[in-house]
Parts: C-alpha cells; sequence; structure tokens
C-alpha cells in the first residue's frame, strides 16, 4: 500500500490528508511537533481572551483520526533523505514514505536583534507562543506592560489580546503609518487613529534596537533605535512578519529559495515531494499574487489541490481572486481582488469614509477602461460571491458602485451606506472629468 507522509499539521497538511482519504485507501501519517491534534491557528487569540477554551480550536475529535484511519506522528523532523525515501527524527527514529508533502507553515521573523531569544520574548503563532503568554502575561500584576515590534495582522491581534486583559501596550512599528505598505492612505490613518483611541502606544517610524535582561534571563526592557529611548516592559511580542519554516532542508537536494520551490502542480524539484502551504515558493508567478502566500484559505486549497495530483488526477494549482480578511481590533476588513497601497499605472482609487471614523472603502479601476479591479472595506461586511463574481465578469466601476446593497453581507437591521457612497462616488467622478 502507497505510504504518504505529510510533515505539518496545520490547515495545509490536514486538508490534504483529509482529501487523499475522501479519493483513496492509501496508508497516511502526518507528523506535528507542534500538537497531537490538528487546531484552528487563526483562533489562539480568542483563547487567550476568553472567548473559547483550547480543545473548542480542535474541529475534529479526538477519535476522528484513528475512524479515517489517519495516524498522527509527534516528533521534529531532522533530515530527509530522498534517494532512500527516508525521514530521519531528531530523536533518531525514521520513516520511509512513497510519497512526501511538506506542509510545515511558518516561523516568525528574528533580524538578529540583541536579547531576541530572552525569556518572556514570543511571537504569535504556535501553541507554545499562546501558553508562553499565559506564562508572562496573564494579567496586568504579573505583565506592566508589553512591547509589540512589527506592524501586521500578528501584531494588531497581539495587541488587542493584551489590551483584553488591561496590560498596557507599546507598539512599535517601523512604517510611518500602520500597514502602509499594503493599505491605501486613507485606510492606514483611519487604523492609526483607532489603534490609539484604544489607549495602545502606537509608535510609528520606531524600530527594536535591543531586548535588556533582568539578572535572571528575563526581558526587562526594550531600547528605541533612533530614540535610544529605554521602556520597561515584561514581555516583547515580535510580530515583524513570517517566514517559511524550511530551516530543516537546509543540505538537502530539494530546491529552496524563501520557501521550498514548487511548480503549478505543487510539486517539488524531487519526483514524488510536495510543498503546500505557507512554506511553498511559487517558481512562476500567478497574475498579481505573492509566489508565497501566508493565508489561510490559499493553505486549504493547496491541500485539496495536491491530494487530488496524489491521487491521479494531476491538477493545477489555480488560487482564484484574491481575497482575504482580518480584524483591527473592533473594525472588520475585506478586500477582494487588488487594491494597492498606491495606484498602479492606468489605476485609479475612489474612497468613502465615514464621519464616525471607523467605517470605510476603497475601490480601485482601470482609468482607462472604468474596469473594476478590487475593493477594501473596513467595518462593512461584504459578500465574497457577490465580488467574485464582478471580478470574473469584469464589471465596471459604475455598475459596482451602483449595486453596492447586493454585496452587503450586514443583518437586515444594520444601517446601510450605499447611497451615501454613491452620492460620494458621483461627486468623485464629476470633479475627475
Amino acid at each position: 500500500m502507497e505510504h504518504i507522509v505529510i510533515i505539518g499539521n496545520g490547515i495545509s497538511g490536514i486538508t490534504a490528508a483529509r482529501h487523499i482519504r475522501k479519493l483513496s485507501n492509501k496508508k497516511i501519517t502526518v507528523i506535528s511537533a507542534e500538537t497531537d491534534y490538528f487546531f484552528s491557528r487563526t483562533a489562539l487569540m480568542y483563547v487567550y481572551m476568553g472567548h473559547m477554551t483550547f480543545e473548542h480550536t480542535q474541529p475534529y475529535e479526538n477519535w476522528f483520526w484513528k475512524k479515517n484511519n489517519i495516524n498522527l506522528k509527534r516528533g521534529y523532523v531532522k533530515t530527509i533523505e530522498t534517494k532512500s525515501n527516508t525521514l530521519h527524527f531528531e530523536n533518531g527514529n525514521a520513516v520511509c514514505y512513497d510519497k512526501l508533502i511538506i506542509a510545515t507553515g511558518s516561523k516568525p521573523n528574528k533580524f538578529g536583534w540583541p536579547g531576541q531569544d530572552l525569556d518572556g520574548v514570543m511571537g504569535l503563532y504556535h501553541k507554545q507562543d499562546l501558553e508562553n503568554l499565559e506564562k508572562y502575561a496573564p494579567n496586568n500584576r504579573a505583565c506592566k506592560r508589553a512591547v509589540i515590534v512589527g506592524g501586521g495582522l500578528i501584531g494588531i491581534e497581539l495587541a488587542e489580546m493584551l489590551n483584553s486583559r488591561n496590560i498596557p501596550v507599546t507598539f512599535l512599528v517601523r512604517e510611518s503609518s500602520f500597514w502602509n505598505g499594503i493599505l491605501p492612505e486613507g485606510e492606514s490613518a483611519m487604523i492609526n487613529r483607532h489603534i490609539r483611541n484604544h489607549n495602545i502606544d502606537l509608535r510609528l517610524s520606531s524600530n527594536l534596537k535591543e531586548i535588556k535582561a533582568d539578572n535572571n534571563g528575563k526581558v526587562m526592557s526594550v531600547i528605541v533605535e533612533e530614540t535610544h529611548e529605554e521602556i520597561p516592559c515584561d514581555v516583547v511580542g515580535l510580530t515583524a512578519g513570517v517566514s517559511p519554516n524550511i530551516d530543516f532542508l537546509k543540505g538537502s537536494d530539494i530546491e529552496t529559495g524563501r520557501g521550498v520551490k514548487v511548480n503549478r502542480f505543487l510539486e517539488t524539484n524531487i519526483p514524488n515531494i510536495y510543498a503546500i502551504g505557507d512554506c511553498a515558493e511559487q517558481d512562476e508567478p500567478i497574475g498579481n499574487r505573492k509566489s508565497i502566500e501566508a493565508v489561510w484559505y490559499t493553505g486549504r486549497m493547496m491541500g485539496e489541490t495536491v491530494a487530488q495530483t496524489i491521487c491521479g488526477n494531476r491538477m493545477p494549482y489555480n488560487p482564484g481572486h484574491w481575497f482575504n480578511s482580518a480584524k483591527f481590533i473592533d473594525i472588520e476588513y475585506q478586500t477582494y481582488g487588488w487594491v494597492f497601497a498606491k495606484p498602479k499605472k492606468e489605476e485609479a482609487h475612489f474612497h468613502w469614509k465615514h464621519e464616525d471614523d471607523t467605517k470605510c472603502i476603497t475601490v480601485c479601476y482601470n482609468n482607462k477602461t472604468n474596469e473594476f479591479l478590487g475593493i477594501n472595506t473596513f467595518g462593512i461586511r461584504m459578500r465574497h460571491e457577490v465580488f467574485n463574481r464582478w471580478l470574473t465578469e469584469k464589471r465596471n466601476v459604475d455598475y459596482v458602485i451602483q449595486h453596492l446593497a447586493e454585496a452587503n453581507f450586514d443583518p437586515e437591521l444594520f444601517y446601510r451606506f450605499e447611497s451615501q457612497i454613491l452620492k460620494t462616488y458621483t461627486n468623485h467622478q464629476l470633479q475627475s472629468i
């Protein structure tokens, strides 16, 4: 019986395992050093905030794996011997495979800061990070202040978590405005104000220079590079992005760049070895998409795709139109299609913001053809299905603005803003003439 081994039990690896099982009776082994069972990584913040327990983050009961004949193995893979199809573990054990799927996800970035490995320094990615938070920041008596380094989506999540336990937070963001490499100027400025309105000490254009230790090897303070200010703290969150978790592949003959290099079929340069999820790097660009996408839904899609290939239906990875969602404390964010921080050549942005400073949209369109290219929404829920269809149909921006009510996903009794948006858009177009 063909043996499929999957390294990593995140959304990519587990989706692959489930779909291979649906399609075949192949032997499946899933390897992870992090946890016994698959859990929803994006739900870790809600465990800390008291909305659920860790067990609630596990989508499947413990009996699910045995019933579906999916073998689970705890351990760190140290090396892969591709000529003999063998995985070697740190404890000296070994496992042989017929086909191998590398789905090892991401690890938090570290940039060689002095003190970056001290007690009380953590990311927000693994279950162990959650355990460290509970250890070092259980309340505002044990943790008088936390410093977060890095202003992406993980950073804002960690700030919200600590804020929920009334722990003072200083937020060091190297950019001149929050996430302004991704968000257009008006949106980024609104999020700056929203963060500060929650009594979070947001420091823009600020970099970490050093993390200082007390006599016990625990975090005592951080030094800000630009001002040399020393900020006393008990916890430091390193949230300056993530990178593929592939250190164990150094020295192997599996081709790597920033991640594990794969073609459109998620195949590596070695026959019968595949890579999916955050650790996979597309060799050939797919439209405007990044070669590495650390996003939940793309990991799930890669798992479904590679399962088809392994079970005899060789299928290219086709992620479709870009979309994503997140939350900036109280403000929900969704994006469909492409809205870059600064419009590209032949692109234009229409921006509308509500007077309460918690709702806005930015629509991107081709200023020659008027084709709708993408939308960012803050504080107004929109339907993925509708925007996906409009992008496929290449609708023009006038049509999209006039039919926004069709895309609104908010409950019936919520306030609606389509008429205000249309009025502002009409004025915007008149001024453009």
